[in-house]
């Protein structure tokens, strides 16, 4: 997940007398870059997790800071450094609260601190654990390309994860990231990482076949669902130019099986563009888990338009919703009561059209085996 706020905080507390002040819950956001301002210029620039650091030059009254850390914030930087004791002495408690209610992190380091010092350090470290996160996003796609080759990725790996312990992978689609350029989709996958709100060296983020991927390693269901459900929430307020859809698999165990939970996020990601769902989670699938889990899309769509054909043609010809009505009396168990209420229509027009769909399809719909065929058709058809 990069060099995060936390990283820094841990190797510049001491050397530099790093402080954090306020947004503390952006403790695991990951920076990009650190980048010198005094003015509001270069904000427009940036393209997300990137460290503004300032003298404060610039930035000397409340109303200056408080324009300042909207502007980031409105950016998606990772948050902000002040340098103190020159020209900013204290920071304004309205400057605090923003930062607390947006989890953007503000940072402090006394006068004395150098500042060219202290950017070396951390770009530094950041361009080191940037390399590590190469590695570790080629060594996570081997695990999922070629799981049998253990000997490729797990070398790789060791040292960062607990490759013996649980594994849950959440695939995030926005339906054109891999019409982008790698700029454009580079930007998005900044933003979205602000948004992984505690999840730091037990997870990983990257990109992967037209989707960003999520590694969640050895946590509970509990934490690892209150990270993608407030990762959801976040994407929803911020992202108001585009949908976002986030599948998550079931939990596996060991790095062996990594494979098996990315193709089970694949499917739940798929029926969550389908159903126009923000989160849907594998195990939520139902019989659907089987459907979207099957490669062999040809053989789907067989099951599926081969026992309709009669209606399909029908429908074609005549607008008359029997493909429609069929599936309501599937699950419904054939209650036509229950139908009526669904589809706002008359019982006895329901009878009429169930009559007519029974001699199309040549079957009475009376035992359980005819009823799952065409049952199975049916739900073909709304994947």
């Amino acid at each position: 997940m990069g060099f995060t706020i936390e990283d820094m905080l841990l190797v510049s507390a001491d050397k530099y007398q790093m402080k954090l002040v306020a947004g503390e819950k952006g403790w695991s956001n990951s920076i990009s870059w650190l980048l010198m301002l005094e003015d509001l210029t270069i904000i427009q620039h940036f393209s997300g997790k990137e460290l503004a650091v300032t003298t404060g030059l610039g930035f000397q009254t409340e109303q200056k800071m408080l324009k300042l850390v909207e502007m980031l914030d409105e950016r998606n930087a990772a948050g902000l450094l002040f340098n103190t004791g020159c020209y900013v002495h204290e920071v304004p408690e309205s400057v605090i609260q923003f930062c607390d209610e947006h989890e953007l992190p503000l940072l402090t380091v006394p006068w004395e601190v150098l500042l060219p010092d202290l950017i070396k350090d951390v770009s530094v470290r950041i361009f080191l654990q940037s390399s590590a996160d190469e590695q570790i996003s080629a060594a996570m796609i081997s695990a999922i390309e070629n799981p049998q080759s253990s000997d490729r990725y797990t070398q790789e790996l060791l040292p960062f994860f607990d490759l013996d312990g649980t594994f849950e992978v959440a695939l995030v689609s926005t339906g054109d990231l891999d019409r982008m350029d790698t700029v454009d989709r580079r930007r998005i996958g900044y933003r979205m990482q602000l948004y992984l709100t505690n999840l730091t060296h037990n997870g990983h983020f990257m990109y992967y076949d037209s989707c960003f991927v999520i590694i969640m390693n050895a946590m509970t269901a509990e934490d690892s669902a209150e990270i993608l459900e407030a990762f959801a929430k976040k994407a929803r307020l911020r992202f108001t130019d585009r949908e976002i859809y986030i599948g998550v698999s079931n939990v596996v165990q060991n790095i062996g099986n990594l494979h098996v939970a990315y193709r089970r996020a694949k499917a739940a990601v798929e029926m969550a563009e389908t159903r126009k769902k923000t989160l849907l989670y594998f195990d939520d699938m139902g019989i659907f888990r089987l459907l979207y889990m099957s490669e062999d899309r040809e053989l789907l769509r067989e099951m599926s338009e081969v026992p309709l054909a009669p209606l399909l043609e029908y429908d074609r010809l005549h607008d008359a919703g029997y493909v429609e009505t069929l599936s309501s009396f599937l699950r419904h168990a054939g209650s036509i009561k229950a139908m009526a209420e669904e589809m706002y229509v008359h019982r006895n027009t329901i009878m009429y059209r169930m009559a007519n769909i029974k001699k199309l399809l040549g079957c009475d719909l009376e035992t359980p085996r005819e009823r799952l065929t065409y049952t199975m058709a049916c739900m073909i058809l709304e994947m």
